[in-house]
């Protein structure tokens, strides 16, 4: 009697505490933080045992590259050369002529490397930007021509070779590798992502084929290019068969590989071949190194928009 009706909101309102709210954010920013720096944690663990797992036998090659024979069939085997064994890897070189190989294989891997850069880029340029009859149909091939396996091509790539005469020599070692249907297709997919824009304002200011392609789409495309580059150098310098094929009777251009099958297999000179492996993995772990970046970039390019 004489008093008002108290309303709902009026009832079930309860004025908030400041201080016990900004400390519920603070636990809470502070529980987020913890987990971020135990899923970092377990993440660098990951990735540390996937990196022992990787390295662990190359370090096991280089190890037993510098031990003895003896050394090599103790048991439990060796992580840690006591008194390395350096001459393996001068008789590597003096004894069995390893330097002739490596020169060899440097000489068809630069052929092959800077041919299929060329090829591809050209390739990939004129699928993406030119037109001219039968382009698609032309494409399809390309693609087809990576879902063969180079085995199944190899004898009539060999008959080819041994008619022309080119067999025991660089010709017949590098022609057919000096195009390859995965880099023009990674070529035209680079150059897919280049906007039709530029393209119609270079026409504009004057540029030509050749012009926009050097000036503009190649600079544009580097990292791809690059990525190219390494994969075409693995994957000549550890050819085995074609060479094995073409330097059956010509040693003047055996390659590195065949120089490591060349060494007898005896146990006297397995740190010998040991050796040799360490050598031919060389130049691939300093490529791989000094282009890593490169090859990250390319193969996350287009990942985000």
């Amino acid at each position: 009697m004489g008093t008002e009706p108290t309303s709902a909101a009026a009832v079930t309102s309860v004025p908030t505490d400041p201080g016990r709210a900004a400390d519920q954010a603070l636990r809470a920013r502070r529980t987020k933080v913890r987990r971020r720096r135990v899923s970092t944690f377990w993440t660098y663990v990951a990735l540390i045992v996937g990196a022992v797992l990787v390295l662990f036998p190359l370090y096991v090659l280089v190890v037993d590259s510098l031990l003895s024979p003896s050394q090599l069939a103790a048991n439990p085997p060796k992580l840690l050369p006591t008194s390395p064994q350096w001459s393996n890897y001068t008789k590597l070189f003096h004894d069995y002529g390893f330097g002739r190989y490596i020169r060899n294989s440097v000489i068809q891997t630069a052929i092959i490397v800077s041919a299929q850069l060329v090829t591809s880029v050209l390739a990939g340029y004129a699928f993406v930007f030119l037109r001219f009859p039968l382009r698609r149909t032309l494409f399809v091939v390309v693609l087809a021509t990576v879902m063969i396996p180079f085995e199944v091509t190899v004898t009539a790539n060999f008959n080819i070779i041994r008619d022309l005469g080119w067999q025991g020599n660089f010709a017949g070692l590098t022609v057919p590798f000096l195009a390859t249907g995965i880099g023009i297709f990674l070529m035209r997919q680079a150059f897919l992502q280049i906007p039709k824009e530029l393209r119609e304002a270079a026409v504009i200011d004057g540029y030509g084929p050749m012009a926009f392609l050097w000036r503009i789409a190649i600079p544009l495309t580097r990292p791809v290019i690059a990525a190219l580059g390494v994969i075409s150098f693995l994957g000549a310098w550890n050819q085995y068969l074609w060479p094995s094929l073409i330097a059956d009777n010509a040693p003047g251009i055996a390659t590195i590989q065949i120089g490591l099958q060349r060494i007898t297999g005896s146990s006297d000179t397995a740190g010998i071949e040991l050796a040799g492996g360490v050598v031919a993995l060389l130049p691939l772990a300093i490529l791989l190194f000094f282009f890593r970046k490169t090859l990250i970039r390319s193969l996350t390019a287009g990942a985000v928009k």
